[in-house]
């Protein structure tokens, strides 16, 4: 599982070092992909496997499930990771997520989010004024 926030930076090569506490788990190759709210998702490879086969069952008559399915295939690249644990991040998604040299990578349970670091504070910000809202929603779901 991954869990926290990681402060990192891209550098000048266009790499990004994952946090070391989860290299062992993604096994030196990942599939990095456009993600929701304008960042990347990066999965290892058994949950991608998992997820695209779900996305390959999916009605494709409705306009929104294509475009989300494009979204996620046509837009996903395997990467290996290098000894350090770098991972090159191409420049279509780097330009899809408006990352520049300081990133946050944030783990959500089965991936990993990649963030510019401005991004992701107003997100944070606009997400803690909203915890009583999502926790209600989370509680109708029997979460929370």
């Amino acid at each position: 599982m991954f869990i926290g926030e990681y402060s990192h930076s891209i550098d000048p090569k266009k790499r990004l070092a994952l946090p070391m506490k989860f290299r062992s788990e993604l096994k030196n190759r990942v599939v990095i992909t456009r993600g929701l709210d304008k960042c990347l998702f990066i999965y290892p490879m058994k949950i991608w496997e998992e997820l695209a086969g779900k996305l390959g069952t999916l009605p494709v008559g409705e306009a929104s499930t294509r475009s989300f399915i494009r979204l996620m295939l046509a837009g996903a690249i395997d990467a290996d990771m290098d000894k350090q644990g770098r991972i090159l991040i191409p420049d279509f998604l780097k330009s899809y997520a408006g990352l520049s040299r300081n990133i946050v990578i944030a783990g959500v349970y089965n991936r990993l989010e990649v963030w510019d670091e401005k991004k992701w504070t107003v997100y944070k910000k606009n997400a803690e004024k909203n915890t009583d809202e999502i926790a209600e929603q989370l509680g109708k779901l029997g979460v929370y």
